[in-house]
C-alpha cells in the first residue's frame, strides 16, 4: 500500500471524526486574506476540500468554485454540505479543466511525499492564470513521513522556498506562522504560504 493509499484510508475510515474535528475551526482571517487577492466572483480550485467547509465559505463570498479530494466519503460529505459536485480524485490523478483566479490548497498537500511535492505544485500552478494566487498550509517542521496513520510533509520557510524555486512562473507572495486553532494544539504550528503564478 503507498503512502496516498494509506492515507486517504485514513480519511475515508475516520471521516465523521474528521469532519466533527475540523468543521467548525475558524479559518475566516486565512480565507479573507486569500479572498481579497482574487477578482470578485473569481473562479476557485478547493484541492483536497475535506469536509467542505472552505468551499461553503468561498460560495457564500459570491465565488465560484470546484472542489477535490481524494478520499471517498469526505468528496460524499463536502457535496453534500455545499451542494457542489465534488470530485473523487488524488492530486495525482485529478486533472483541472478550466483555468483558475485561485487554488486553495489548506492543509492539503502536506499529504504528498516530499519528492513528489514539486511536480504536484508545478501542475497545479499550471491551471492558474497569470496572476492567480495559490494558497498551501503544512505543518511547521521537518517530518517528511508517516504519522498517525496519514503521510505528513513539513515544511519550514526555507524548505518551502526551496520548493517554489523549482516550480516555473510560481513566485512565493507572503509567508506567515499561525498557531494550530483546534483546542489544545495551540502549540503546534502551522506555515501559511500565498504564491502568486507570474
Amino acid at each position: 500500500m503507498t503512502a496516498t493509499e494509506e492515507t486517504i484510508g485514513y480519511y475515508d475510515g475516520n471521516a465523521k471524526k474528521f469532519i466533527a474535528d475540523t468543521a467548525n475551526i475558524e479559518f475566516g482571517a486565512l480565507q479573507k486574506a486569500f479572498a481579497d487577492m482574487l477578482p470578485e466572483g473569481g473562479r476557485i480550485l478547493d484541492l483536497g476540500c475535506g469536509s467542505g467547509r472552505d468551499s461553503l465559505a468561498f460560495l457564500k463570498a459570491g465565488f465560484a468554485v470546484d472542489a477535490v479530494d481524494g478520499s471517498a466519503e469526505m468528496a460524499k460529505a463536502a457535496s453534500e454540505l455545499t451542494g457542489l459536485k465534488v470530485e473523487h480524485a488524488t492530486f495525482a490523478d485529478f486533472e483541472p479543466e478550466r483555468v483558475y483566479d485561485g487554488i486553495w490548497a489548506c492543509s492539503s498537500l502536506l499529504h504528498v511525499p516530499a519528492a513528489e511535492l514539486p511536480a504536484i505544485v508545478a501542475k497545479y500552478a499550471a491551471a492558474l492564470k497569470p496572476g492567480g494566487r495559490f494558497y498551501l498550509s503544512f505543518k511547521l517542521g521537518t517530518h517528511d513521513g508517516m504519522r498517525n496513520g496519514r503521510w505528513f510533509t513539513d515544511m519550514t520557510e526555507q524548505s518551502f522556498r526551496r520548493l517554489i524555486d523549482d516550480v516555473e512562473d510560481l513566485t512565493v507572495d507572503r509567508i506567515g506562522i499561525t498557531s494550530d486553532v483546534r483546542p489544545g494544539r495551540a502549540d503546534e504550528k502551522w506555515l501559511n504560504a500565498w504564491c502568486m503564478r507570474i
